[in-house]
């Protein structure tokens, strides 16, 4: 089996993560390693995709990367994007106004917890989810299955269990899909692979707005190329508008992960968006971006701000250290948004142990963070922190298994 992208001898942790002290962490920092570059880089191309509810352009590429304008009911995105996870319709701590002044331009909320709290039958009587938290910009639904493997901890998941809706009014909706982790091997991965493929039939049949949103299909598989490949060719056939890279981020190493997404990305309709689920980290989107993904969502912004700890250019800030009580500088010198302009560390380091209000501030510079990451100095320098880790994205070889 032949797989994309030479990545065997990356040692992330090695590479990019060499120096670590306890206030400033160089933990998932590509940045340093790059040149700010513009779009104007890009060589011009045409792949362009339209359906009723979805137009994806590819506007220009370096090599496997591209930036792309992609067109919902709701909003025209840019690519590459970060998706900030709403799992019940909001982001902790931050209102939908704050999430457009930083730049969002999809938030991302979980079908299995949207029918929990507040149900998706209110949620359609009122209008839809935009409607419902007041946002005039894209959603994206997921399908609930990760949860039903992390939170319920189902070992029987039967085909009969789950119904599939449209009453959340999302521009994009996930096909339920059977996620097994990466650590799971033997037939139970096969099963799960075979099974999400069964499901993307069933959903395409229940799918009763085509015109106004759009179903993605999930290619699953576990670490195993040729079940990869499998459902890759089986989902293409399908000819959905958009497709999700799922199944990762569950402890596998960062050689197999980047491994699955070069073999799924190479082998997906290049006039279609990518998606990556459960990316957060921004080495991984970098890394995923060269590859020729387009879409990522995580918690992790949120999640580590509500640990006191900051995204910044040089690393991990780590604003609960003692340290921090008189530093009175911004979270970021460089940064724009509205808590590098207002506040110190200082003052943020006062709340982030004792009032809500610390994660609050940390969480908007985080996703502020976020929303510029994949922005300015795509494509280009994903091809440079690419040559930092000795992988020439351009001359990309198929080793073969012997």
């Amino acid at each position: 089996m032949q797989v994309l992208a030479r990545v065997s001898s990356f040692n992330p942790f090695s590479t990019f993560f060499s120096h670590s002290v306890p206030v400033c962490t160089n933990l998932y920092n590509p940045q340093k390693y790059f040149k700010k570059r513009s779009l104007s880089c890009l060589m011009p191309v045409s792949p362009t995709v339209r359906t009723m509810a979805l137009k994806f352009e590819v506007l220009g590429r370096c090599n496997r990367a591209r930036a792309s304008k992609l067109t919902l009911p709701h909003f025209e995105c840019q690519t590459p994007l970060f998706m900030p996870v709403g799992t019940q319709g909001t982001i902790k701590g931050l209102t939908t106004s704050q999430l457009e002044d930083i730049g969002c331009h999809i938030i991302l909320g979980n079908t299995y917890h949207l029918e929990l709290r507040p149900g998706s039958e209110l949620i359609d009587e009122l209008g839809g989810l935009h409607n419902f938290m007041n946002w005039p910009r894209a959603l994206l639904t997921d399908s609930g299955g990760f949860q039903m493997v992390s939170l319920l901890h189902l070992a029987d998941i039967t085909e009969k269990g789950v119904t599939f809706q449209n009453r959340i009014g999302a521009d994009i909706i996930m096909a339920l899909d059977d996620v097994v982790k990466t650590t799971v091997t033997g037939p139970r991965v096969e099963e799960a692979m075979y099974r999400t493929i069964r499901w993307i039939d069933r959903c395409i049949a229940a799918h009763r707005r085509p015109d106004e949103q759009n179903l993605f299909g999930i290619v699953q598989g576990g670490l195993d190329p040729d079940l990869r490949d499998i459902c890759v060719k089986e989902l293409v056939k399908r000819n959905l508008p958009g497709y999700a890279i799922g199944g990762l981020s569950g402890g596998e190493e960062k050689d197999s992960f980047w491994r699955v997404v070069a073999q799924c990305t190479a082998a997906l309709p290049d006039d279609k968006p990518r998606y990556v689920m459960g990316v957060g980290y921004p080495l991984d989107i970098v890394v995923c971006s060269a590859l020729g993904a387009d879409m990522f969502d995580c918690v992790y912004p949120t999640r580590t701000a509500r640990f006191g700890t900051a995204l910044v250019p040089e690393g991990l800030l780590k604003l609960k250290h003692k340290v921090m009580a008189s530093d009175m500088r911004p979270i970021d010198p460089e940064c724009t948004c509205m808590v590098c302009k207002k506040y110190t560390r200082a003052y943020i380091h006062s709340l982030v142990t004792k009032d809500a209000m610390g994660s609050q501030l940390v969480s908007y510079h985080n996703l502020s963070y976020m929303m510029r990451f994949p922005k300015g100095d795509i494509p280009e320098w994903v091809c440079d922190a690419m040559e930092v880790a000795c992988i020439d994205i351009s001359t990309c070889c198929f080793p073969s298994k012997d």
